[in-house]
């Protein structure tokens, strides 16, 4: 039986991913791990999937579509090279290329997958991406609800019975599900969502705000011409993409319109605060949704155990703020939201095959990081107040940077100083270094002085800390290391707890392969091979009474052999 692997067949990119060695993973094409879900036709009729197709979508939008599970379930047809086409045909074509990406990086044909859709589809929906698999040459082994892979994929089936709500905002759906892990069985209890609400909704308004500002500089609407509409939207998703690690941005696109053959060129300055305002009101309509789905599964915000974050737009910074706010409880961030279900597919799909899965494993911040800042509050002065840029358990590397001021319009030097740790005043954290920042640019007058800071944190656990003053375009800074502290009592507790947990990893691993066991025995006396039988049979009776002893340093060894000889004849 050939290897099943789990996709996210996602609005705005999809993945395919495959359990290796115990780990699921993502299996990338060139580097490449998120494929977009975009499909177009160029003008010599060559069918173009994923990056092609996007790059093409900016300048003939006509021949390209994108974000068609929105339609999936519906009757709607798009129209391409001159032929109409169903959601399933064109979600297919996303399939197919998954398919051979995976067929490429395994080096053998791939035919079996599990899909996953939103907890909010429709059945006609969940049929169609069933058909869609089909179409694409796959043989669908389950489809399976998103916040359940997620579930999946942070280990929540391992953890202790819970109660866990998956706030899944991807790039054109948003579902929230209120997940129950009972005796290792996950099941949703409630669900409610908005399958048209989506990061694109969030490019639509940030889009529509600068083609406003446009209009009023130039007397001409962008929205008005298929090219420059695409092209100001591809800026808006970027410029909403930088605005989750940096206070500011520019939106720039050169020869984007014309006016009386005069060419016209977009530059303009984005604030994150400008854009959190735009998009307020859509993320609090998810909070709602988050009470609707709270209350048909009978629950209060303290019952929920874990908020787990999935799908890109999860990113952004005010969604984040505004859940945690909403629920009281700072929601899991330590795998990449955009790869979280693929992930979680993968494991049901080694489940399926009967594979021995382990935990997944990302790196993450240990300790928050921030700087020493002061706050004015009713006319009095507090110091020595703390202001994390950096979260705990933050995924690195990663790139964080935030505006600060000046206490006075005449203040032209700032001494920053970088902590480490969790406590609101600064000084009660570990100190990692300061340095000094002179001759910062006036601003406009009475105005206080604005300077950036920025951290950015590499995979090796070193921390960039640097001041930008974006006027004079100067900048300095320190080189850091984080140090892991030793571990309070809760980061003991986990830590016995992941002990444990491997104990239990082995035992599965154990239990699975004592079951290939079973049947390689099966087909070897079939074959008149019985000596060999004799030889898998001892081996499983030694590993078995390993187990039973909790021997698993033997354990380990039995595997080896075990595995070694049953592998040496399925081959």
């Amino acid at each position: 039986m050939t290897k099943t692997v789990g996709i996210d067949l996602g609005t705005t990119f999809s993945l395919v991913a495959t359990v290796a060695d115990g780990r699921p993973r993502i299996i990338d094409d060139q580097g490449e791990r998120l494929l977009p879900s975009v499909v177009g036709f160029s003008g010599r009729g060559e069918l173009l999937v994923g990056t092609p197709a996007r790059n093409q979508y900016v300048l003939e939008p006509e021949k390209t579509v994108k974000s068609i599970k929105r339609a999936m379930g519906t009757d709607e047809r798009v129209t391409l090279a001159g032929r109409a086409y169903s959601p399933q045909e064109i979600s297919a074509f996303i399939l197919r290329e998954l398919k051979r990406r995976a067929e490429r990086a395994l080096g053998e044909p791939v035919e079996r997958a599990v899909i996953t859709v939103p907890a909010s589809f429709t059945d006609a929906a969940r049929r169609a991406t069933m058909d869609a698999g089909e179409i694409a040459g796959f043989e669908v082994a389950r489809i399976i609800n998103e916040p359940t892979a997620a579930a999946l994929a942070y280990g929540i089936d391992r953890e202790a019975d819970q109660k866990v709500a998956v706030y899944d905002l991807g790039g054109g759906t948003f579902d929230v599900s209120i997940v129950e892990l009972s005796q290792g069985v996950i099941e949703v209890r409630a669900s409610h969502g908005n399958t048209r609400l989506g990061g694109d909704d969030f490019d639509q308004l940030i889009a529509d705000h600068v083609a406003d500002g446009f209009q009023r500089q130039h007397g001409v609407d962008l929205r008005q011409e298929h090219r420059s509409l695409a092209r100001l939207l591809r800026a808006a998703e970027q410029a909403k993409i930088a605005l989750s690690d940096g206070p500011y941005t520019r939106v720039t696109e050169e020869y984007i319109a014309r006016k009386v053959l005069i060419p016209l060129h977009l530059d303009a300055e984005l604030a994150r605060h400008e854009v959190e305002d735009l998009i307020r009101a859509l993320v609090r309509s998810t909070l709602s949704s988050v009470d609707r789905a709270l209350q048909d599964a009978g629950l209060r915000p303290r019952d929920l155990a874990n908020v787990l974050l999935v799908g890109g737009s999860t990113r952004i910074r005010l969604v984040r703020q505004m859940v945690a706010q909403h629920l009281g409880k700072e929601p899991r961030v330590e795998m990449h939201p955009d790869e979280a279900v693929a992930l979680g597919a993968a494991v049901q799909a080694a489940i399926i095959d009967d594979d021995p899965v382990e935990a997944v494993l990302v790196d993450v911040a240990p300790h928050a990081l921030g700087i020493e800042t002061m706050h004015v509050v009713l006319d009095h002065l507090l110091s020595d107040r703390y202001a994390v840029l950096i979260p705990r358990n933050t995924i690195i590397p990663c790139s964080k940077s935030e505006a600060f001021f000046t206490l006075t319009p005449e203040q032209d030097r700032v001494r920053v100083r970088v902590y480490q740790g969790e406590e609101p005043v600064a000084s009660r954290n570990r100190a990692l270094g300061e340095f000094l920042f002179e001759g910062i640019s006036a601003g406009p007058p009475g105005k206080s002085r604005e300077v950036i800071v920025r951290f950015d944190y590499d995979v090796n656990g070193i921390v960039q800390v640097s001041a930008l003053d974006r006027r004079a375009n100067r900048s300095t800074g320190i080189t850091v290391a984080p140090s892991r502290d030793r571990l309070g009592d809760e980061e003991k507790a986990q830590a016995r707890e992941h002990l444990a947990e491997t104990d239990r990893g082995l035992e599965r691993q154990i239990a699975a392969l004592l079951r290939r066991a079973e049947r390689s025995m099966i087909r070897l006396e079939a074959a008149g091979q019985g000596a060999v039988a004799e030889e898998v049979l001892s081996l499983a009776g030694d590993l078995e009474r390993a187990r039973q002893e909790r021997d698993y340093e033997q354990a380990r060894v039995l595997i080896e052999a075990l595995s070694d000889r049953i592998y040496a004849h399925e081959a």
